[in-house]
């Protein structure tokens, strides 16, 4: 994927989109972060950019993908849990892994056998 605008450009808004999304003005999310609210607004005026480790907080905090607030997808509401199944799974061990896979596999047949009712 062949990206126009930089994550620089892009983040800002994302950030601020997301805040807003979840219902938390800037101290709350920085407090939610443990960062100073200084911080929070210079990251969504683009004066200043997130460190690695920030911009993972930032996207635990806001229940998004870093992909998200870098501009390199567009939806964050679906994705969100998608990440947070697969920091989970990546704990899970050969057999749960494998039981993982199954259940999944079988929601997955089971939404789809509903769609076609």
């Amino acid at each position: 994927m062949i990206m126009s605008t930089p994550p620089s450009a892009v983040f800002p808004g994302r950030l601020r989109r997301a805040r807003e999304y979840r219902g938390l003005n800037q101290a709350e999310l920085a407090q939610k972060a443990r960062m100073q609210p200084s911080a929070i607004s210079h990251f969504e005026t683009g004066t200043r950019k997130p460190s690695f480790d920030n911009l993972r907080i930032l996207a635990d905090s806001l229940d998004v993908t870093t992909d998200y607030l870098l501009g390199r997808v567009e939806e964050f509401k679906a994705l969100a849990g998608a990440d947070r199944l697969h920091r989970h799974y990546e704990s899970l061990q050969g057999s749960d892994r494998k039981m993982a896979d199954e259940l999944i596999d079988m929601l997955a047949k089971r939404a789809q056998a509903k769609g076609k009712s």
